[in-house]
């Protein structure tokens, strides 16, 4: 049988009760993440508001939320403005080994569905969520070269089949037809790294709303009886053979398929920026834990990072003076000063006003970075940060950043961070609204419609 078909198999088979229980909590506390962090980049996330005004601006059936404006759209567009505000804060869960963000398009093309077909309960919403995060990480983990490398930016495009494979287990399909959608979605899914260079474009930041909407759209032709392909995934044109020229490992895409699911070992972020920052972050506010030092007296600072982090110092002069939000969050000099300087990451650290900040961008300055290349791209998690006063050396590693399931962030916390992200909200929703959110997130496997939860949003 071909991997297509296998993975397919999977997504078509799986019901509630054959998903563990931990990778159920693990859904129901990203859920509750996404749509914080959605709501939150619905005044603070650059480019979503053209996103959200294209989709407004569309006629059709107004079946589905978008999130934080009170407002409704066919789905296809829905999953599109939302899956422009999903990724936009660089604040939603990851998978440090993979690496990917499996539910930033997931969870736009899931909801959007759901609301469009009605009566989806929580069970049944929840298993689509689980199986889509499980394929994207799958997908990742795959990879044994990182297709950064040939000029791709795989996350979006990883994203875009986890994002169909939800969509498609809300729409009852046959095996066949999810294969026939994952040929549609190879066909539509691209992006280019070119982004990864271009400091002033904000692409980066809202890619998954073209993932989510090519994950809605090939479930919906499928659902149609548009014939794809056979081998979408493993097939000399397919995924594997375009991204990262064949080179894949295919025993996590099926070891122990439909009975471990990785969206269990997806990490929740404390900070607001890409995830290869966090080991740096952590590392040196524990430096400020654990010393007396004062910022002036930093002579400088050195990082090692991996091979796919470099990207997250180079070009050097823009990534130690970022142009835009997301720049900045893609930054390990920004993100290392701001640290040092303010104790922490926060969402306002991005602000045009904390762009401009003379100090910190003194302190990045003084950041300069070494590759250890012996870090594989399931290592790239990991950060070293050394800093030098004249007088002394203070240095900290950090494998397992916060966030991560061996080190995880407390459900309080959690509960928080979707409070601060939701008072960013276009529409006001008022603390009791939020409260209630959060009640029904915690007990998703209870509610009879997800439109329980949309309505509040």
């Amino acid at each position: 049988m071909s991997e297509s078909l296998l993975l397919a198999r999977n997504i078509a088979d799986i019901h509630y009760d054959d998903i563990p229980v931990p990778a159920i909590d693990a859904a129901k506390k990203s859920f509750l993440d996404a749509l914080g962090v959605t709501l939150a980049a619905s005044t603070l996330g650059e480019g979503c508001q053209a996103f959200v005004d294209l989709a407004l601006a569309m006629e059709g059936v107004q079946e589905s939320t978008i999130l934080g404006f009170g407002a409704r759209a066919p789905a296809l567009m829905a999953a599109f403005a939302n899956g422009s505000m999903a990724h936009a804060l660089d604040f939603e869960d990851v998978h440090d080994s993979a690496p990917v963000h499996p539910n930033a398009a997931t969870i736009p093309a899931a909801l959007a569905v759901a609301e469009s077909v009605g009566d989806v309960s929580g069970k049944r919403f929840l298993t689509a969520m689980v199986l889509g995060c499980d394929l994207t990480c799958r997908l990742g983990l795959a990879l044994k070269e990182n297709p950064l490398e040939s000029g791709w930016y795989i996350p979006p495009i990883l994203g875009a089949f986890g994002a169909t494979a939800a969509a498609c287990k809300l729409l009852d399909p046959t095996a066949e037809q999810v294969v026939d959608a994952f040929s549609l979605t190879l066909c539509q899914t691209t992006c280019s790294a070119e982004l990864t260079v271009s400091p002033r474009s904000v692409v980066r930041s809202v890619r998954d709303a073209f993932s989510a909407k090519a994950g809605v759209l090939s479930a919906l032709l499928a659902q149609r009886g548009v014939t794809g392909f056979e081998r979408p995934i493993e097939g000399e044109g397919g995924l594997f053979s375009l991204y990262s020229r064949g080179n894949y490992d295919p025993m996590p895409l099926t070891n122990e398929l439909g009975r471990t699911f990785e969206g269990a070992n997806v990490s929740v972020k404390p900070w607001p920026s890409c995830r290869g920052t966090h080991a740096y972050i952590e590392a040196a506010l524990h430096i400020l834990s654990e010393t007396s030092l004062e910022p002036s007296e930093v002579a400088g600072i050195k990082v090692v990072v991996s091979p796919v982090n470099k990207m997250l110092c180079e070009p050097q002069r823009s990534k130690k003076k970022p142009a835009t939000a997301i720049d900045a969050k893609f930054s390990i000099p920004f993100v290392l000063a701001t640290a040092l300087l303010r104790g922490g990451v926060r969402l306002d650290h991005f602000t045009p006003r904390a762009l401009a900040d003379q100090d910190v961008l003194q302190m990045a300055g003084k950041v300069t970075y070494e590759v250890d290349s012996g870090l594989t791209l399931k290592e790239a998690v990991r950060g070293f940060v050394q800093i030098d006063t004249g007088e002394a050396t203070l240095s900290r590693r950090v494998d397992l950043p916060l966030g991560h399931p061996q080190n995880p962030i407390s459900e309080e916390t959690l509960v928080s961070k979707f409070m601060d992200c939701a008072k960013h909200s276009a529409r006001r929703i008022s603390d009791r609204k939020l409260e209630e959110v959060v009640e029904l997130t915690a007990n998703l496997e209870q509610v009879e419609d997800v439109r329980e939860i949309t309505q509040h949003l």
